[in-house]
């Protein structure tokens, strides 16, 4: 009997049309012979619609949001639509960025009692906060890039010009700014002066209330996949080398030059192996299950290895490097998604053993 998957896809976050691509990506390499497959299509303004399924691999997928295939959510039971009720084995919550990479819609499913694939409600939120992670790494002795995190009410307007000489102060020019959650180079900065890094700063806190200042890092930008729940798999680690100013959102998503991939990585085996280890402890001490993307830089000079951000749920579209990399590994994308679902169904069943009342 096929498995019911459910792949839920869009989202409100900046990271819309990266998840439309991630989602056509990976339903083109389902095993249609194993799961039927449901696609649930987020839009923008945050309404979930049921789609049709494509009668052909697209490179992304649209969404529909006709008001008769608005979808509802039936606890413990399935996704409504009408008074069509979808049951789900599993779900494949594929939402890149804010509202699907945060815990809030891994928190959602577990409200509903679905097995879904990727990290927990706390994984998901403590993988997104990059002040939170970088200072869960750092407690466990991993080496992360510098940076300083400021809040926006310690950004107030009288405050600006001190907060950003005291930034410059401590990391040196160029700064790179970002939003503490928010994904594939959403809302960041590269700045060179002190009136570009103003700019950056309201720039991210355009999209969160945190923003995280790093100095920038000459090196090699090196990447690594790893999967599992209590036990973890890592895969030989890849090597981006952009062909734009940084590694920005364009680079990562639309231009297809925008970065030469080197899969895997031209390094010794003994940093090959190094990078792993810590690849797979970054992911257990923030408590991930199922899969993510980890980011590190070798500094130039040094050669000391730089954890600098871990992707709950990486991209999945045709130039992403989570796949490619499980697949120079020995994890084909079919086999890789087949691995997934059993995760989820592993994680889902553990759970289940949990008591939540009082005798």
């Amino acid at each position: 009997m096929k498995k019911e998957l459910i792949l839920i896809f869009g989202g409100r976050s900046g990271e819309h049309e990266v998840s439309l691509r991630s989602a056509a990506s990976v339903y083109n390499h389902l095993h249609k012979e194993k799961y039927s497959v449901t696609l649930i299509g987020i839009a923008d303004d945050g309404k979930w619609f049921l789609q049709d399924n494509p009668e052909e691999s697209q490179d992304s997928l649209a969404i529909d949001t006709s008001e008769e295939r608005t979808v509802g959510i039936v606890p413990m039971k399935g996704f409504s639509c009408g008074n069509r009720i979808i049951r789900a084995d599993v779900v494949f919550p594929l939402i890149h960025g804010t509202f699907g990479e945060d815990g809030t819609l891994q928190g959602l499913l577990e409200m509903g009692g679905f097995p879904y694939i990727g990290a927990t409600v706390g994984g998901s939120y403590m993988g997104m906060d990059k002040d939170v992670s970088k200072s869960i790494w750092t407690s466990h002795e991993i080496d992360v890039v510098p940076y300083t995190a400021i809040r926006k009410w310690q950004y107030a307007e009288d405050k600006q010009n001190e907060v950003n000489s005291n930034l410059i102060e401590t990391h040196g020019l160029p700064l790179f700014v970002k939003p503490s959650m928010a994904g594939s180079s959403v809302g960041v900065s590269k700045v060179d002066s002190a009136e570009q890094l103003a700019d950056g700063m309201m720039k991210a806190f355009s999209f969160d209330t945190k923003v995280i200042v790093e100095p920038a890092i000459s090196g090699r930008e090196v990447e690594c996949s790893v999967i599992g729940n209590i036990e973890t798999e890592s895969f030989p680690p890849g090597e981006v080398a952009p062909t734009h100013d940084f590694y920005d959102y364009e680079a990562k998503y639309i231009d297809p030059d925008g970065a030469g991939l080197i899969i895997p990585a031209e390094l010794p085996d003994q940093l090959t192996n190094e990078l792993r280890s810590i690849a797979e402890k970054a992911y257990k001490v923030l408590e991930l299950k199922g899969f993510a993307r980890v980011d590190f830089f070798i500094e130039e000079n040094t050669g000391r290895i730089l954890l600098n951000e871990v992707n709950t749920i990486p991209g999945f579209t045709n130039i992403s490097m989570f796949s490619m990399m499980c697949a120079v590994g020995g994890l084909p994308y079919t086999k890789l998604l087949d691995r997934l679902v059993e995760l989820a169904e592993e994680q889902f069943a553990e759970r289940a053993k949990l008591k939540y009342s009082y005798e």
